[in-house]
């Protein structure tokens, strides 16, 4: 068929939904793409992505103010008009949904607000926000309906102080207490958001460390500077119960009381303003009809698909969050163009060497590649070149020293396996590290590769250096 005949539906607009339906209409389909919201965008540009890196954004900047202290250079307490730093937030997202929403016109994309379910493998029920119910027919449909946020039953109260990461963006208040339930990213960044607002920000967290997957020799260099951010920080510790009334049945003044448990079972009780819920996220099927398909869901709710994204059912592809991990929206991205291109007859597969990840704290965290963990775990050999920021001459500018480059390097061919990078910027330098790995580029390749100076990229081949013994700044013979 042709692609100029081929009617191809996609279910949810976010990232990975609205890039295959643009790719999709780029190469000649006719394109229908449905979404609950009013523009193409999904949780990244509404409730995610977009509006929380606008406020760690305002975050930098106070810390920034009240850093320069050092550098003498003080500035009087800010003043914080809350209203105006929503209403600029919520600009920042109108602006980029309207703007893909233009985007979508010029392609002649057909972008309808509504829902969509299957009531067979090429029909879809649509119930428009304005319209009605019709069925739709189509050649191909690609399933991009995401994630939703995941919650606890037992602590679920029904506060409006118990936030969760969409009603934290929100900006409520700022609080003078915040627990943050979860020390993975969502909650790290949102907690470091109203930390530098003026919160006192505690978070407790299930497991031994911070950002559980992410290299524990990376984490370490952000734990330190959380450390002295946050109130408090709980590891190997859960909360058991939350209520906003004491037992005797009166209520508990502006605030949630917590009780938090221990590893060996010590119970400890305490009074927060608010209560960030941030325990990750789960796949969103839900609604789909997708029983009326051949389309199978694995016991994680995730998505079965192969490497060209298409489902048990050859009419039905999937992509981003629901097909499984990292749900990351630049991993719907790519997803979604490897899926139009198969539609389209082209040779095409998701087998992507590394998927970047960053976390927007300060430092910010950013790797791609093997972890040291995960090369343990998988038996990989491996050696590591590292080079610490405090011997970085631009990092000293920025007062910055709290940083470091390190590469995970195959010993016999110097392949690079992973990269992972802590301290300022981290997430615009990882890009480096993924083409390296995406061109099996060894650490030669990045020590010849000449990098301006002073810049914190300067780093990545110091690193390289260092593997070699060579490294300008930092004195550290090879190994024999």
């Amino acid at each position: 068929m042709e692609n100029s005949k081929l009617n191809l539906a996609v279910i949810g607009a976010g990232p990975g939904g609205y890039a295959a339906a643009f790719l999709a209409a780029d190469l000649g389909m006719n394109v229908t793409l449905i979404d609950r919201e009013k523009n193409p965008g999904g949780v990244c540009l509404y409730r995610g992505c977009i509006p929380s890196k606008a406020l760690l954004h305002v975050a930098k900047l106070l810390n920034e103010t009240e850093e320069a202290k050092d550098w003498g250079i003080e500035f009087q307490k800010p003043n914080i008009d809350l209203d105006k730093l929503r209403d600029w937030k919520n600009k920042v997202v109108d602006k980029l949904t309207s703007g893909v929403g233009s985007v979508a016109k010029f392609r002649k994309v057909n972008f309808i607000q509504g829902t969509a379910s299957f009531k067979n493998s090429t029909t879809l029920i649509v119930d428009k926000k304005v319209g009605g119910i019709e069925e739709m027919k189509f050649d191909k449909i690609i399933i991009a309906t995401g994630s939703r946020i995941s919650t606890i039953p037992s602590l679920d109260i029904k506060s409006k102080r118990v936030l969760n990461s969409t009603t934290a963006l929100d900006l409520p208040a700022i609080p003078k207490s915040l627990l943050v339930i979860g020390g993975g990213y969502i909650g790290l960044e949102l907690g470091s958001v109203y930390q530098a607002l003026g919160s006192k920000v505690s978070v407790v967290e299930m497991l031994d460390g911070l950002l559980p997957g992410a290299d524990r020799d990376i984490v370490s260099h952000l734990s330190k500077r959380l450390k002295e951010k946050f109130e408090n920080i709980m590891l190997n510790s859960k909360v058991v119960e939350m209520r906003e009334s004491v037992p005797s049945g009166k209520e508990v003044k502006d605030g949630i009381q917590v009780k938090i448990q221990d590893s060996e079972g010590k119970t400890t009780e305490n009074t927060y303003d608010y209560v960030l819920m941030s325990i990750g996220r789960r796949p969103d099927t839900s609604g789909l009809g997708l029983e009326n398909t051949k389309v199978k869901v694995n016991e994680r709710g995730w998505i079965d698909v192969n490497n060209q994204m298409q489902t048990d059912d050859p009419d039905i592809y999937a992509i981003g969050d629901i097909v499984g991990e990292p749900m990351l929206a630049h991993k719907a991205s790519h997803e979604g163009r490897v899926a139009v291109e198969v539609i389209a007859g082209h040779k095409s597969v998701f087998e992507p060497m590394a998927i970047p990840a960053v976390v927007f704290t300060d430092p910010e965290i950013a790797w791609a590649g093997l972890t040291e963990n995960q090369a343990k775990e998988k038996k990989i050999n491996y050696e590591v070149a590292k080079f610490p920021w405090a011997a970085s001459g631009r990092a000293a500018t920025l007062d910055r020293s709290d940083g470091v480059t390190k590469i995970l390097v195959d010993p016999s061919s110097q392949r690079i396996l992973g990269i992972g990078i802590c301290g300022p910027g981290a997430g615009e330098l990882i890009a480096e590290g993924v083409l390296a790995i995406e061109m099996g580029a060894n650490l030669t390749d990045l020590k010849l590769t000449i990098h301006p100076h002073p810049t914190l990229s300067e780093t990545i081949m110091e690193a390289a250096e260092v593997f070699f013994g060579q490294s300008t700044h930092v004195y550290r013979p090879k190994k024999n």
